[in-house]
């Protein structure tokens, strides 16, 4: 409870209960002292309104700096005093909010899938192997047939290991229209930009904080954890390669997917001049 309201009650027990002051100070645990304190503090109507007056032609923003040379703008207060009613006066900005970048904007007309190789979504999973040693999985999913055409386990990624994961594959299934990636660093690189480029691929970055722009890849990676990496013991990286890779050709060629009728993946692709870059 502020002082101030201490004080009113202190003096409202005395009226009502004939007390002292002392007494009622006791009861109410309030320090007698404190009670008849004085405020010594020198009227602040002139500041206030010189800091008015300075706002009024130099901006909000200005007051810190003329507070620290106060006597210069005739303000005879040192630059704690002068801040302080400065603040509480409410002239001081809000931090503004960063911009966010132009991918972040809202999409419009953003098409979805309408064959294999139209959109493909890659991510990063985390892991780690019996040894504790951590190792990233590069996971890519085809978001018409959901055919995974990339699980690939490092110990760490840069921007040339996914390029040549991806050239591993795409002259053999195709070459995909557009991927879906967030704003990691990887995905912001220069090297894939240039790939990207050269090969005719659109990459379509999802929102900061909005995973959800990418629902078909953080989806496949719920299920990848669950259902392998929750599974599986990784003694090395090469024994995490080879049971990643049985697991993909299982959820591709075996295992059905409720999204495509009950079908594997794999049923839905189509060959066919897979070598060709997208025109």
């Amino acid at each position: 409870m502020r002082p101030g309201r201490k004080r009113e009650l202190v003096a409202e027990t005395c009226d009502e209960w004939n007390l002292s002051i002392r007494r009622a100070c006791r009861v109410l645990e309030f320090d007698t002292s404190t009670y008849h304190y004085k405020s010594r503090r020198r009227d602040q109507a002139g500041i206030e309104a010189r800091i008015k007056e300075i706002c009024a032609y130099t901006g909000p923003l200005r007051i810190p700096a003329r507070a620290r040379n106060a006597h210069a703008r005739g303000l005879e207060h040192n630059m704690k005093r002068t801040y302080r009613i400065y603040r509480d006066l409410g002239l001081q900005l809000r931090n503004k909010t960063p911009k966010r970048r132009v991918k972040a904007k809202l999409r419009e007309g953003r098409e979805e899938a309408v064959g294999p190789n139209d959109v493909w979504a890659m991510d990063f999973v985390h892991d780690q192997l019996a040894t504790g040693k951590k190792i990233r999985v590069l996971t890519v999913v085809d978001t018409f047939s959901r055919y995974v055409p990339v699980l690939d386990p490092r110990f760490s990624y840069r921007a040339e290991d996914m390029v040549r994961a991806l050239e591993q594959v795409c002259p053999k299934i195709g070459y995909p229209k557009t991927i879906r990636v967030d704003q990691g660093s990887e995905f912001v690189s220069r090297d894939l930009d240039l790939w990207a480029y050269a090969k005719g691929v659109t990459l379509d970055f999802s929102r900061p904080g909005k995973p959800t722009d990418n629902a078909y890849i953080e989806a496949f990676n719920g299920r990848f954890r669950a259902e392998c990496l929750n599974a599986h013991w990784f003694l090395t990286l090469a024994d995490a390669a080879e049971k990643l890779e049985d697991w993909r050709r299982y959820y591709n060629e075996v295992r059905p997917h409720g999204a495509i009728g009950h079908k594997a993946p794999i049923s839905l692709l189509n060959l066919d001049g897979a070598a060709s870059p997208p025109s």
